[in-house]
């Protein structure tokens, strides 16, 4: 109420002051241009310089009002293709979740530009692609997805060496890891699908220098860590031996190869009764029989083992007899281990002593009856003449070994 009186007075008192004006002096104003005269009295050429103003404003407010309407068209239009965006992303990762990979490949790729978070649409449209087998398409999507998104080159990197794994491109994968780790060394996943590359590549030497890293890193536990370490240095040592072979066929027998990698071995490794076996296992297939029984009298002094006992029983040392003896020592400690008496009957052989060894292979059987000392004590009746005795043992282990059933049978 007060503003609209305000307005009143202002209006009247202006309309007063131009009253008194025009009854003063109309005043006189002239302009030429050119050819053109325009003559009028003050107070008209005052209003329309005034109608002129409040036009040029008019103008103005209107440009401006239609401006700011095309800018709001213009974020609705832009929130319409979010949301657009935003409804094909879901429907395209529930697609790729249901296993529909040309649907998930399409909605993904199409809403990618207006998506919120576009590397997570060309990624997961990657993925689509590989598994529809268009793999130009894959490429061309992590192109897509290490350009929209500064700082991806990690995740990017990450998604094409899976890919290219899962696509059996070893070669590609390594050479996309081994980029992904010299930008972040100790990248857990990183290292993770490196030593599954080198796994697969059987590039076991690589794979050896890889461990340390691994174990320091925790990203093996104890079982694994073990088998894997097992499985590198098996496979180390099965290609020194064919080293080993290759060169005794070219210039004699050598075995440089196996004794070198034996010496590189981690001394963990070197008191793995699973690597002390497997080395004097290759020792003895290259014809140094003599340096393998040498370890294995070492290692067994010390630490006792079954299995290498049972391999200690097969080796041919330099001297049969003094291997004989060092095997009765170990027999005052553990008079009734089976494996120990099936290895004395078989040291026993090779210093001809027949009696012995039979009385050997018999109480092994009393304590822990096998196929393998029930063949060599079949085998050794056998060339003794006892050949009914033999027989009848080799008779009583199939049954035994088969669980064949109590049947009645015809009386010879």
């Amino acid at each position: 109420m007060i503003r609209l009186l305000l307005i009143v007075l202002v209006a009247l008192s202006l309309g007063t002051a131009l009253a008194m004006g025009v009854q003063y002096d109309l005043g006189y104003i002239r302009i030429s241009l050119g050819h053109y005269l325009i003559e009028t009295n003050f107070w008209v050429g005052a209003a329309l310089l005034a109608m002129l103003v409040a036009g040029i404003l008019l103008v103005i407010g209107v440009v401006r009002r239609l401006t700011h309407r095309s800018g709001m068209l213009t974020g609705w239009l832009a929130q319409g293709n979010l949301r657009r965006a935003r409804r094909r992303t879901t429907q395209g990762l529930l697609a790729l979740a249901e296993g529909n990979w040309p649907r998930a490949h399409r909605l993904l790729e199409a809403s990618a530009g207006n998506a919120d978070t576009p590397l997570i649409n060309y990624l997961a449209a990657a993925q689509a692609a590989f598994e529809c087998g268009e793999h130009e398409q894959v490429d061309e999507l992590l192109r897509k997805a290490f350009e929209s998104t500064p700082g991806s080159d990690m995740a990017v990197g990450i998604t094409q060496a899976q890919l290219q794994l899962a696509g059996n491109r070893l070669e590609q994968a390594l050479a996309t890891l081994i980029r992904l780790r010299k930008q972040a060394p100790q990248h857990p996943f990183v290292l993770k699908l490196l030593k599954n590359t080198y796994e697969r590549l059987e590039d076991w030497r690589e794979l050896s220098r890889l461990l340390p890293e691994l174990r320091k890193r925790g990203l093996l536990d104890d079982q694994e860590r073990t088998e894997l370490e097992r499985a590198i240095w098996h496979n180390l040592m099965q290609k020194a031996a064919a080293e080993c072979r290759r060169q005794s066929d070219a210039q004699g027998s050598s075995l440089e190869p196996l004794t070198r990698l034996w010496d590189e071995l981690p001394g963990v490794i070197r008191r793995d009764e699973h690597s002390i076996r497997e080395y004097t296992q290759l020792l003895a297939e290259l014809g140094d029989e003599a340096q393998a029984e040498t370890l294995l009298r070492k290692v067994l002094r010390n630490h006792w083992s079954d299995e290498l006992v049972n391999l200690y029983g097969r080796i041919k040392g330099h001297q049969p007899d003094e291997q004989l003896l060092a095997a009765e020592r170990w027999l005052q400690d553990r008079p009734n281990n089976p494996e120990l008496l099936l290895a004395l009957g078989r040291l026993s052989l090779r210093n001809e002593l027949w009696g012995k060894a039979r009385e050997y292979f018999e109480t092994s059987l009393k304590l822990r009856r096998s196929q393998e000392t029930l063949a060599e004590l079949s085998r050794l009746n056998a060339h003794m003449g006892e050949d009914q005795s033999s027989v009848t043992l080799l008779m009583q282990g199939l049954v035994q070994d088969n669980r064949l059933p109590d049947l009645p049978m015809p009386k010879a």
